[in-house]
């Protein structure tokens, strides 16, 4: 088994979770960044219905629901995206990992 970097195991599971989330040029990695893409596409348009008092009415614990599940798919890839570096701290202090933070953080807060 070879090893990359500061010692990760090539055949590692962070070092395939890496390869997912930052390998845009893989099948695997393209897959992910259209999934994100849709989600949130899919999270800002339930955060424009449910300002509409109408749509709300109607529907507000199902986007409620909807907010939730999102936050918690981009909790997780933020947690992924943290394990999966070698310089964690460099990751969640860098313009893209504060912006992640700062994407799931409101939903926490609102709490």
């Amino acid at each position: 088994m070879s090893t990359v970097g500061d010692h990760i195991p090539q055949d590692s599971l962070r070092e395939k979770i890496f390869i997912i989330i930052f390998g845009h040029e893989t099948p695997a990695g393209k897959t992910f960044d259209i999934s994100l893409i849709l989600c949130i596409i899919a999270s800002v348009v339930v955060v424009i219905l449910d300002s509409v008092k109408a749509i709300q009415a109607d529907h507000g614990l199902l986007l409620q629901t909807l907010e939730w599940v999102f936050t918690a798919i981009f909790t997780v890839e933020y947690l992924l995206r943290i394990y999966c570096v070698r310089h964690p701290w460099r990751y969640m202090t860098s313009f893209f990992g504060i912006i992640d933070l700062l994407s799931i953080v409101p939903s926490f807060v609102g709490l």
